[in-house]
């Protein structure tokens, strides 16, 4: 693994598992955490079979978070003291911070298309802040992605979220997955997320699992099923 900055793009550190990768996958870490949190789970989720893909894990700005008493640390936007009502609780984050880091998020993505793995083949994920960001961006896409990934996660000002919606953006297909004993991200707040996303028209892979604010190793599998499907045509005797 190789951690790279280039210009104004974020920091990140890179990992190819073949030469020449065909695929790209950008994954948000969650608040507090930094690229090197999700990096270590890539030989556990990638079976035989699969095309070589480029990960790419990028550290979030270090910025204060309120609800943390004002605390510096890494964060792709500040949230805000508010009801713990799963319904609104995509209403405590920073709009600027999204739009900010949407922004960042795309510059990432332009970048993977300069190196020759355009929208269509890369997928983009996070984890509960990152899972957010992950999902704002993709409502925000023209030309989809190969796919959106929304781990213990939540839609952020899920009431206004189809603004501008175009229709391209409903053909990004998308797996989310919650603890059910979730205590920082409500179960109840992933369940309303995709929901929200179904009523836009997006396709959702909705998954619940006996665990709390983590991911466990029956959700990696279930993941990388659902990941082997958008590979479909460049895997090679991999079950899915």
């Amino acid at each position: 693994m190789a951690t790279t900055a280039t210009g104004d793009l974020l920091d990140s550190i890179q990992f190819q598992t073949g030469p020449d990768p065909r695929w790209a996958v950008i994954w948000l870490h969650g608040l507090g955490a930094d690229g090197n949190d999700f990096a270590p789970m890539v030989p556990q989720l990638v079976p035989p079979g699969w095309p070589a893909i480029r990960f790419v894990f990028p550290h979030a700005p270090v910025r204060a978070v309120t609800i943390n008493g004002g605390m510096r640390m890494r964060a792709w936007y500040d949230i805000q003291p508010a009801d713990f009502d799963p319904q609104h609780f995509g209403d405590r984050a920073d709009a600027a911070g999204i739009e900010e880091s949407v922004a960042q998020v795309e510059a990432l993505i332009a970048r993977e298309a300069a190196r020759g793995i355009p929208p269509p083949r890369l997928l983009l994920a996070g984890f509960s802040q990152g899972g957010a960001v992950a999902l704002a961006a993709a409502l925000r896409r023209v030309e989809p992605l190969a796919g959106v990934i929304a781990l213990s996660s939540y839609l952020p000002a899920s009431n206004r979220a189809g603004v501008g919606l175009a229709d391209t953006a409903r053909e990004q297909p998308v797996f989310m997955a919650h603890g059910a004993h979730d205590n920082v991200v409500p179960y109840a707040a992933g369940e309303q997320a995709a929901r929200r996303l179904r009523e836009l028209g997006l396709t959702v892979d909705w998954h619940r699992y006996p665990i709390a604010h983590q991911v466990s190793p029956e959700e990696i599998r279930d993941l990388a099923g659902w990941m082997t499907r958008r590979f479909a045509h460049d895997v090679a005797d991999t079950p899915s």
